[in-house]
């Protein structure tokens, strides 16, 4: 084992010296440059191991550190863009063939994986934006497993990422250097349900569209859906405290999430995993833990209200010409609709244009025209004729008051599903148009698409600027494509995205989380006095700072 282990260093030494390239992540800078779109080159010479051990990210495709020599490093700083040079924590240990022994002992070798390609899966985000280095990846069945894990990686210094399904946007569920990657996967049994209270409990490691077709089954939905729920686990779910096309009918998931199972840094099993509605004994701990991102501890088990399955579900698409109407839209639907209004969901003429050109199975729902705004609206309640009444009377309202130029109402299910394979396809389209900026920012309702607007202006025709999202709930999805990835347009979107969201009082992260692409710019919409109390509790629960370090919290607080 140990000759193996010293030919596969060898062999990742080599290739990184031939091939490699490194760059700095140019979005997340502590010392602030002027506000301007130049850029300064900075050489310095040697320290040619530090900077191996420093830099390894390509995050944005573009190479802002590139080694075209060994005897120097060379690398550009954006002046309107914050960057942070992230650096490997000197304190940490790197595993060696003791660790491999160990983990296979407890976990059998089956479960201890150091193929590369499976690595290389792994090391990976979705958006391929972030590349880890990690060696291993462990995969434990159970808590008792993970425990030991945990227990032992804190005792020899070794830092972990906890990963779910993969599909965080922010880097949160990647390694940054060499942390061992721990996957849920494995922790996917559905554990029970009660039908009388509605509560399920289950693994962290189940996928989300395997427990809503658990539910469908038992006359059950999950409060929580989103477009990747076909790969999303539920422990990443609520470790991101990830909000999804619902929300605005059933609540976050701090309102539905009961309880919760966590394994602490040092291997301790946190028991919350309580099914009661009402439980005011004392703090109510299982919060800390929805929205951590892993970086208190890693959530294992979880009891989850679920709401019984509504017979009567109906779904409109329609078209706005401003955004006013789109606002005016809302205000109307939550009057009229009430309490079966389910999802209010807007996009824009950008965004169906990229779904209607990259997606071949989309179809336009209004084809006569091009409109600037699109609302897809649900309901869901029990009673299908009263629904749809009330859905009827509250369209053609809206369409003799000029808020609606056209719309459709869905007559089957078939059609309803493709009214929303239209909203859920913009990432994917996003994705094939080329590269994407992503920034998801909750906003006062009225504010939102005055961002989408300035950026257009600052940008001008270098980029094409998307806005939809979940406008029930005040989320924008702000969105920049472009043919490549640009230091020049990213030196252009940041940080005035944020300064911008921070100015209209908004959040920088609407359900994303921070993950590595945020961390730092924590203070844009944290107070440093809640930023501090949050470095402190991360300390208490994890003082060496093994779990998913870098991420969520700025490094300078926790190191």
């Amino acid at each position: 084992m140990q000759n193996r282990m010293a030919a596969a260093a060898a062999a990742a030494a080599a290739k990184k010296l031939l091939h490699q390239r490194r760059s700095i992540p140019n979005f997340s800078q502590i010392n602030r440059l002027s506000s301007t779109s130049g850029f300064t080159h900075h050489c310095a010479p040697g320290h040619l191991k530090q900077f191996l051990a420093s830099y390894r990210w390509d995050l944005w495709k573009s190479c802002l550190i590139h080694m075209q020599n060994m005897s120097a490093i060379h690398h550009r700083k954006f002046g309107s863009v914050a960057s942070t040079i992230v650096q490997r924590n000197p304190t940490f240990s790197t595993i060696n063939d003791d660790d491999l022994i160990y983990f296979e002992k407890i976990l059998g070798v089956k479960k201890v994986i150091q193929d590369h390609e499976e690595l290389k899966t792994a090391n990976t985000d979705w958006m391929h934006k972030y590349k880890g280095s990690s060696k291993l990846m462990l995969q434990p069945e159970n808590t008792a497993e993970l425990s030991q894990i945990l227990e032992y990686c804190n005792s020899r210094r070794l830092a972990v990422v906890p990963q779910g399904g993969n599909t965080g946007l922010v880097g949160g569920s990647v390694p940054v250097f060499d942390e061992i990657i721990i996957n849920t996967r494995r922790m996917n049994s559905i554990i029970s349900f009660d039908k009388v209270s509605g509560v399920l409990v289950c693994e962290a490691g189940c996928i989300l569209e395997n427990l809503i077709s658990f539910l469908d089954k038992e006359g059950f939905i999950m409060p929580l859906d989103l477009g990747a729920k076909g790969s999303c686990q539920i422990g990443g779910n609520i470790s991101t405290n990830a909000g999804g096309l619902r929300l605005v009918r059933y609540g976050s998931l701090h309102g539905t999430v009961l309880g919760l199972e966590v394994v602490l840094a040092n291997g301790s099993v946190i028991d919350m995993l309580g099914t009661l509605r009402k439980d005011n004994t004392g703090y109510d701990l299982k919060h800390l833990f929805i929205g951590s991102e892993g970086s208190l501890g890693i959530v294992t088990k979880v009891s989850i209200l679920t709401p019984p399955k509504l017979s009567s579900v109906n779904i409109a698409f329609l078209a706005c010409q401003d955004y006013i109407s789109c606002q005016k839209l809302l205000f109307q639907a939550k009057r009229r609709l009430g309490e079966i209004l389910s999802a209010f969901e807007f996009l824009d003429a950008q965004a169906m244009n990229l779904v209607l050109r990259h997606l071949d199975s989309v179809r336009n729902p209004l084809p006569s025209s091009i409109y600037n705004f699109y609302i897809l609206i649900e309901t869901t309640g029990s009673n299908e004729s009263n629904d749809k009444e009330k859905l009827e009377a509250f369209l053609l309202h809206a369409m003799e008051s000029g808020l609606v130029s056209d719309g459709t109402l869905a007559q089957d299910f078939s059609q309803g599903s493709s009214f929303w394979h239209i909203r859920e396809g913009i990432p994917e389209a996003l994705m094939k148009a080329g590269a994407v900026y992503k920034y998801d920012l909750s906003l006062p309702v009225e504010k939102m698409y005055d961002l989408v607007e300035d950026m257009r202006i600052r940008l001008g025709g270098a980029a094409n600027v998307v806005g939809y999202g979940h406008l029930g709930d005040g989320n924008l999805h702000l969105n920049v494509s472009a043919p490549q990835y640009d230091d020049a347009i990213l030196a252009q979107i940041e940080p005035f995205v944020y300064e911008w969201t921070s100015r209209h009082h908004g959040s920088i992260s609407a359900e994303h989380g921070l993950g590595l692409m945020k961390a730092e710019k924590i203070y844009y919409s944290k107070s440093s006095e809640t930023v501090q109390l949050m470095a402190s509790i991360k300390k208490l629960l994890d003082p060496i700072g093994i779990l998913n370090p870098y991420k969520v919290i700025p490094s300078s607080l926790v190191s």
